[in-house]
């Protein structure tokens, strides 16, 4: 006698006609969570080694090399399975791998962003206030500002020396650095601080970085607590005040990448928007073998500001790439590009119990359901996004489905609630195909974000098969 249960007529229809989303540690062997976990060990160093736009393309470069890709030239005409990276500014980096199809045919494009949120130091930061040195700072992206209070915070970025030498700066990383920290009031004398509004609890220019507090070893003067800072900058990167004004300095978080909870489902660390992201496409990029279409990883610079400036994907420096890779081939630039795919590899925002009420739960992505697919972004009635069509939603569906990558799709946020944008939108305005695919993230925008191994792993699979399909 057989022990199956058989299933009701109601049972069946809903099987069949339903949809059912399901964890995917219940849907995956143990071998698939196993690579997904030794997958997101090589991510954890990569975001420790990243933590700015130029970190993430010397990374890139790094990876790159080692994976046989060389320097882009404009004067030579690849072939087919030829490897090779263009390098826009230090900011923001193409990887190309040429296809056998003709290039008149389009070529596939995945596209993320290597900036996040952090604190800028101001042209003129350095100052003394009764005997502490601190820097001035412009907070760079939407942070929630009192996130960014009492942390230890690491200095990172470029000095252009008056001679035009660049002194590269990173402090705070090594375990025998000294770290930087936003300082904020005590409890027992914030009471008019704890009457503002959260978002003004507090304000852009309290950003203030204490960076020491000895003064230089001589009682006449004034400022000697500063003059203290500058004699160790001097003597350390032979820099002058005069050389912050040509300086690019970022305070990013000191923390180092971590597993979270207590079956290490879980990554913690700064950057994950969209760095989670950058990290599987690359990854994705140099699996990337004699492809059928060219394939173009770009990872750019300024989302989190707008995508402007010439380093962000609302200038032009993608499309001049692909019509110059065109010419070469003897293509048009426009053909070439019309016919054209991409995938914006960006992250969403994740269900958080905690604060259920911003997610309209049917439509929302949720950690360890994999990688999510978000046919439009924007604000309210779709403000500033491209509005992926169902023809190319079907497709990447099927796409994903072939090549059994666990999917999910969700919103950012209830429709009147706010929203965001990614670069699709920049994307399609060249007439190119393009959806949003990428990482749900909890605490997004914060200076410690988290996200799902299995939902890492996704991403990268669903990169992948992109490019091969």
């Amino acid at each position: 006698m057989s022990n199956e249960v058989k299933k009701t007529e109601v049972e069946k229809l809903k099987e069949k006609l339903f949809s059912a989303p399901k964890n995917a540690a219940l849907r995956l062997s143990d071998d698939n969570i196993s690579d997904a976990d030794k997958f997101c060990e090589e991510y954890k160093l990569f975001l420790d080694a990243a933590k700015t736009e130029r970190e993430a393309v010397s990374e890139s470069v790094r990876i790159a090399k080692e994976n046989g890709f060389e320097k882009y030239s404009r004067a030579k005409k690849y072939k087919a399975g030829d490897k090779f990276f263009y390098i826009n500014r230090g900011k923001a980096i193409i990887l190309c791998t040429m296809g056998t199809e003709n290039i008149e045919n389009g070529v596939k494009i995945n596209a993320a962003h290597i900036d996040s949120p952090r604190i800028d130091l101001k042209q003129n930061p350095l100052y003394e206030d009764n005997e502490l040195a601190l820097f001035k700072t412009h907070y760079y992206g939407g942070i929630k500002k009192y996130q960014w209070t009492t942390i230890p915070l690491a200095l990172h970025g470029v000095v252009i020396k008056g001679n035009r030498d660049k002194v590269i700066v990173n402090i705070g990383e090594d375990d025998n650095d000294p770290v930087f920290c936003i300082t904020d009031l005590l409890p027992h004398l914030a009471n008019d601080q704890m009457k503002r509004t959260l978002s003004e609890g507090i304000k852009g220019e309290e950003l203030n970085i204490l960076v020491g507090s000895r003064p230089f070893r001589d009682d006449k003067g004034s400022e000697l607590v500063k003059l203290n800072i500058m004699k160790y900058l001097n003597e350390k990167y032979d820099i002058i005040e005069d050389d912050f004004i040509s300086a690019e300095l970022e305070a990013v978080p000191a923390f180092k990448a971590r597993d979270i909870g207590f079956d290490r489902s879980l990554v913690g660390g700064y950057g994950q928007d969209d760095r989670v992201c950058a990290y599987t496409a690359l990854k994705a990029a140099m699996k990337c073998d004699n492809p059928n279409k060219t394939c173009i990883t770009v990872l750019t610079d300024k989302e989190e500001t707008g995508s402007d400036g010439n380093t962000g994907l609302n200038s032009s420096y993608l499309k001049y790439f692909i019509f110059d890779l065109a010419k070469s081939q003897g293509a048009e630039g426009t053909t070439v590009i019309s016919n054209s795919e991409c995938l914006s590899a960006d992250v969403n925002a994740a269900f958080d119990p905690t604060f259920p009420e911003v997610l309209e739960p049917r439509n929302c992505s949720r950690i360890n359901y994999g990688v999510v697919v978000t046919k439009f972004t924007g604000a309210r009635g779709k403000a500033g996004t491209s509005d992926a069509s169902a023809e190319f939603v079907g497709k990447i569906r099927n796409l994903l489905d072939d090549n059994e990558v666990i999917w999910q799709t969700g919103e950012l946020g209830k429709v009147d609630m706010g929203g965001g944008g990614t670069v699709a939108q920049y994307i399609a305005n060249l007439n190119i195909d393009v959806i949003d695919v990428g990482v749900p993230v909890l605490s997004m925008h914060a200076p410690y974000e988290i996200t799902s191994k299995l939902d890492i792993y996704m991403a990268y699979k669903a990169f992948v098969a992109f490019f091969k399909e």
